[in-house]
């Protein structure tokens, strides 16, 4: 009942254009006062600070910042050339491209926006003109950038580690498999469509085409295997592993290649900026939402409902995939995560459902939640590049989604996808 409440006070306050951190923060406190009285409210601020205070998510502006210096440098465009030389000999091989970019500029920003904002600058006018549509070219690249958030390192499995209170680094290994399947998923529905509607090959495989364009993108392969191997090597943190990815991304950009568009950074720094503080300010209100709903033991008693009705993990799971993927549709990632993982938690320990996998099936569930409007954020941003309708581009955007789904499900029901390099890496259960 009090969540229910809850839920319909903060989406009554969003539907008047308030915003979802501000709605949050306003129905904790007034849940406080109506439930403990005025006196709780003088721990606010302090409540507040100590949740946006948490050391790992001192990794997302950096890593947000890392994704905008490789905007502003050659560094997409030398992985775009790569990933052509590759992969263009395919029919509609644009699109593979496109899916190809993705994969290796996902291992560096963790930000499917960035990815967007990157990549979609460059590819989906190249498509336009070689006769894709504006829908397909929107489609296919949203679809692509999603994998940012899959495969490691990833703003939202941050987010979510410190909401569960579990490793970063082990959400990050089993991030990869599943994220290597979605790539082939979404490959695959990119060329039925092209086979379907006749999309053009780009160019003929060469050896020696590919060998060019590895040579001038090497020093850009550098920075996920410098910021991954260290992260899984146990020599940096996640956190640390951000920093390593700033610093990185300015000596290649600024020292190797010499190319950083200095005003295109300083604006990509201040959407980034921006992009940061809004997080923030939800961390901060989720915390005050979370001790409140932890002092009145909403989770636990929510937890003994249902498991009173089902200690059937993969039940529940079903249960909770539903529930995300139509929160999905509404909520931006990170509010998705903050709002919903800490009173779920109890519930997903209590049925033996381990925490890393309901992290990844969390993280393939807001990536298509990226997809689906009307919220669709990384879908809106690629629409707006192509300057195309987002009602149109979703009913291009089906084959792709689907192909989410089918990864969606088959994480959901197989955890080894998912747990496999975990166990392997850190041992079973630990």
């Amino acid at each position: 009942m009090t969540i229910g409440l809850m839920l319909v006070g903060m989406l009554a306050l969003c539907l008047i254009n308030v915003p979802i951190a501000v709605s949050l923060g306003l129905v904790a406190m007034a849940a406080i006062v109506l439930v403990q009285g005025t006196d709780q409210l003088v721990n606010a601020a302090l409540v507040m600070h100590e949740g946006a205070s948490s050391f790992p998510l001192l990794a997302i502006p950096l890593f947000i910042l890392a994704g905008a210096i490789m905007n502003a440098s050659s560094i997409s465009r030398r992985l775009i050339a790569f990933a052509s030389a590759l992969v263009g000999f395919i029919r509609g091989g644009l699109s593979m491209v496109s899916i190809g970019a993705s994969l290796f500029f996902a291992e560096i920003s963790g930000s499917a926006v960035a990815d967007v904002a990157a990549l979609g600058t460059i590819l989906i006018p190249a498509m336009k003109k070689r006769g894709y549509s504006k829908e397909f070219s929107a489609a296919v690249m949203s679809s692509a950038a999603s994998l940012a958030i899959i495969i490691p390192p990833s703003i939202p499995m941050i987010l979510y580690a410190v909401m569960a209170q579990t490793s970063v680094v082990k959400l990050f290994v089993a991030g990869i498999v599943p994220g290597l399947i979605g790539a082939a998923a979404l490959a695959a529905a990119a060329y039925w469509q092209a086979v379907r509607y006749n999309f053009p090959i780009e160019e003929r495989f060469r050896i020696a085409r590919v060998w060019e364009t590895f040579k001038e993108a090497i020093w850009a392969f550098v920075l996920p295997v410098a910021i991954l191997g260290g992260i899984f090597g146990g020599f940096v943190t996640a956190t640390e592993g951000a920093g390593l990815a700033v610093v990185a991304a300015l000596f290649v950009g600024g020292v190797i290649y010499r190319d950083i568009e200095w005003r295109e950074l300083k604006k990509a720094c201040i959407e980034g900026g921006v992009q940061t503080a809004v997080v923030m300010l939800l961390v901060a209100s989720s915390a005050l939402i979370g001790t409140f709903l932890t002092e009145a033991q909403v989770p636990q008693k929510l937890a003994q409902e249902i498991t009173g009705v089902t200690t059937d993990k993969y039940v529940v799971l079903l249960l909770l995939n539903v529930a995300f993927l139509v929160l999905g549709m509404f909520l931006h990632s990170a509010a998705a995560i903050i709002l919903v993982v800490p009173i779920v938690m109890p519930m997903v320990t209590a049925v033996g459902i381990d925490p890393i996998h309901f992290g990844l099936v969390v993280t393939l569930n807001l990536a298509i939640g990226q997809q689906t409007p009307p919220v669709a954020s990384v879908l809106m941003a690629a629409c707006t590049i192509a300057r195309s309708d987002i009602w149109s581009t979703t009913r291009v955007n089906l084959p792709f989604i689907m192909a989410l789904l089918l990864v969606l499900i088959l994480c959901t029901y197989v955890p080894f996808l998912s747990l496999g390099l975990v166990e392997f890496f850190y041992g079973p259960g630990r």
